[in-house]
C-alpha cells in the first residue's frame, strides 16, 4: 500500500476572469508558472486549465513541498508582481485545501 505524501500543501484554485481579458491574463499567468517552476525548489507543480467552453473559469492546481514552501512562494517577486498585474482582471477566486492521496507525474525531460 503506498504512503501518502508527507508535508505536501495542495490546493486547487478556482478562478473567474473578466472576458475583456483573458488574454492578458493567461500571458501573466503563464509567465508566473514558468518562474514559479524554475526558480523554486519548493514549488513541486502547478497546472493551469480552463473549463471546456467557458475560457474565463480557470482552475490552478498547485502543490509544494511543505507549508514554508507555499509561504515563501507568496513573497517571491513574480507571484507578487503577478497578484498586481492580474488583481482587475480576476472577478473571483477560491482556494480549495485538499489532502493528498496519491501524487505522481511524468517528467517533461
Amino acid at each position: 500500500m503506498a504512503e501518502r505524501p508527507v508535508g505536501r500543501i495542495v490546493r486547487i484554485a478556482e478562478l473567474e476572469i473578466d472576458p475583456g481579458q483573458i488574454e492578458s491574463f493567461r500571458t501573466s499567468l503563464a509567465d508566473e508558472i514558468e518562474a514559479s517552476v524554475q526558480n523554486e525548489p519548493g514549488v513541486l507543480f502547478l497546472h493551469a486549465v480552463s473549463v471546456k467552453d467557458a475560457p474565463h473559469m480557470v482552475r490552478v492546481i498547485e502543490c509544494y513541498a511543505d507549508q514554508f514552501a507555499y509561504q515563501a512562494h507568496l513573497t517571491t517577486p513574480h507571484f507578487l508582481r503577478y497578484k498586481a498585474q492580474t488583481a482587475n482582471m480576476v472577478r473571483s477566486l477560491r482556494l480549495i485545501e485538499t489532502e493528498p492521496i496519491a501524487l505522481r507525474a511524468k517528467s517533461n525531460s
